[in-house]
């Protein structure tokens, strides 16, 4: 059976795709920019209930990401939910302000990684 993986995190820029493409047809990805749900509950739900599926959940904290606020639910349902996390966190590096009220996020992680590409080669050693 393939590792299931939740893609975490904001929906700017192209990561998702990125993941998706260079992990190949090894993994299953649960890609939440790809429900195209407009209502919170809806896509609450949605969220959820792969978070709960997957093996792995990736979160991606970007830069441009505005808040944040919707990963650090995801990573918190998982650490409930006893998942491997693995988080990669670009906003810190440059937001001191953000770092330390992210750190909550770290701390919750099972690996935090400094580029998306380390997370990525990580988890192909699945």
């Amino acid at each position: 059976m393939n590792t299931r993986i939740y893609l975490a995190g904001g929906f700017k820029g192209n990561w998702h795709e990125k993941v998706i493409n260079s992990l190949g047809n090894n993994f299953i990805c649960f890609n939440p920019q790809a429900h195209q749900l407009d209502e919170a509950d809806k896509y609450t739900s949605w969220d959820l209930y792969h978070v709960d599926k997957c093996d792995i959940l990736l979160g991606y904290m970007s830069e441009d990401n505005p808040s944040g606020y919707g990963l650090a639910l995801e990573i918190g349902y998982a650490k409930a939910k006893n998942k491997l996390i693995i988080l990669v966190d670009d906003r810190s590096i440059i937001d001191e302000k953000f770092a330390r009220y992210f750190l909550i996020c770290h701390e919750s992680s099972n690996l935090v990684f400094k580029t998306l590409e380390e997370a990525i080669n990580y988890i192909k050693s699945f």
